[in-house]
């Protein structure tokens, strides 16, 4: 079997399946320390690495020109790696079930060049079992290798966090799990050579997948309960951000604000962890509870943006707003499981005309995933309503006013999702303003 000091001596190779969000970070550190093969079915990815460049900008130029990997769209290279970290998207589907179907497609490709001695693991999240349950079959299956005998298998989900610059890979603990103590403590001395914050070693896989699944359910339920508390003070008109400052200042009050939950973590998980719940003959009530107030928060904020323009005397229907961002979080050019488009199709319901701009989200991405098309900031004037959407630091740059300056002459109307201002700036500025 592959060992921490074969792969440490560059005798054997470590091979990365997925080079997005997770898998290029990975791969640029444990290049430091091991022989590394990046792999992605994405021809133009593979071409934007090797010249340097990453969209995702979690990595920057410099370590990514220094990093010695090799890129590559060639399944066949895996066959070379006796270690392969499988870090692919697990989405859920348009009924919110997990779509699993990228992780198959992930197991059964590295399952056909599957070399006897070597160890899989998985980063993506899934729910507790998944590894064994799904991916381990159809690894043996197409390897015609047997588990435990000819190979095994590990499970270490990922932490990354988008756009994020002090909880980097190499600063959050790392979970490591294998399917016998061998592999946990070799998969142990492989992340502890990147991960400085500290390894656990989960006692099951099963353990780390539920460990992992709960994290970002956590946080979806307190997100769930600030977004619950927002609409009630908003119909007592009580700001909620002055009643979170207010508590805040008691020490164990946790720092949760409301907002739009999406992206590929905190908007996905939970369904998830439900889905094998209710697999099990188990119903979650809490869970699916903190699910539908989160689901359910585009549409209000498009209804009470349709509200306010109705009490300033706007024809609603044929009327236009911008929408500022797109991306599911601040200062990244993610698109996965965006919110936004949700205020979008709600306000066309209404008949009203939506501008979309974002200055980090990828054009053709919008148009391929939304069928949106993203419009210069030069096309969104003489709008009668903005929606900030996304607080990115050019919006923070524009300021009130220059956000403002986007309306018709009369009087401004800005929808802040983010909070990014004040309504004592507003009032000064004579801006009909709503923040969540």
């Amino acid at each position: 079997m592959v060992t921490f000091e074969s792969l440490i001596t560059g005798k054997d190779c470590i091979g990365i399946v997925g080079l997005g969000y997770v898998g290029l970070p990975l791969a640029v550190h444990l290049s430091k320390h091991f022989r590394v093969i990046g792999f992605d079915l994405k021809t133009n990815r593979i071409k934007e690495l090797e010249s340097g460049i990453d969209k995702t900008l979690e990595v920057d130029g410099p370590s990514l020109k220094n990093a010695e990997i090799l890129y590559t769209d060639q399944a066949g290279e895996l066959a070379n790696c006796r270690m392969i970290i499988v870090a692919v998207p697990t989405p859920i589907d348009q009924y919110r079930i997990p779509d699993l179907n990228p992780l198959r497609s992930a197991s059964k490709l590295t399952g056909e060049h599957l070399a006897k001695g070597s160890c899989v693991i998985f980063e993506s999240t899934v729910y507790p079992g998944a590894t064994q349950e799904v991916c381990l079959p159809i690894l043996e299956k197409e390897s015609g290798l047997n588990f435990g005998r000819d190979f095994t298998v590990g499970y270490s989900p990922e932490r990354i966090n988008p756009g994020d610059t002090v909880h980097t890979l190499e600063n959050i603990m790392k979970i490591v799990s294998g399917s016998d103590d061998a592999t946990t403590a070799m998969l142990a001395k492989v992340y502890g050579k990147v991960v400085k914050a500290g390894i656990h070693e989960a006692s099951s896989i099963k353990v780390a997948e539920a460990a992992k699944v709960i994290e970002n359910t956590q946080r979806d339920l307190n997100i769930a309960l600030m977004n619950e508390l927002s609409m009630i003070f908003d119909t007592m008109n009580i700001n909620t951000t002055e009643v979170l400052e207010a508590a805040g200042t008691k020490w164990n009050f946790l720092p949760f604000r409301p907002g739009l939950v999406g992206g590929h973590c905190i908007g996905v998980d939970p369904y998830y962890l439900t889905f094998k719940a209710e697999a099990l003959g188990y119903h979650p009530e809490m869970i699916l509870a903190g699910r539908r107030i989160n689901d359910g928060m585009s549409k209000y904020v498009a209804e009470r943006t349709v509200k306010i323009m109705i009490k300033q005397g706007i024809q609603v229907h044929g009327a236009k707003v911008a929408i500022l961002g797109i991306t599911f979080k601040e200062d990244v050019p993610d698109l996965r499981n965006t919110k936004i488009v949700d205020i979008i199709s709600e306000l066309e319901d209404y008949g009203i005309k939506v501008l979309t701009h974002d200055p980090l989200a990828d054009k053709a991405e919008a148009r391929q995933y939304y069928g949106l098309t993203l419009n210069n900031m030069d096309a969104l004037k003489n709008v009668d309503a903005v929606i900030l959407a996304v607080s990115h630091k050019k919006y923070k740059k524009m300021g009130m006013s220059g956000i403002a300056g986007l309306c018709r002459k009369g009087k401004p109307i800005i929808v802040d999702i983010k909070s990014m201002f004040t309504p004592e700036q507003a009032k000064t500025k004579a801006i009909t303003y709503w923040q969540l």
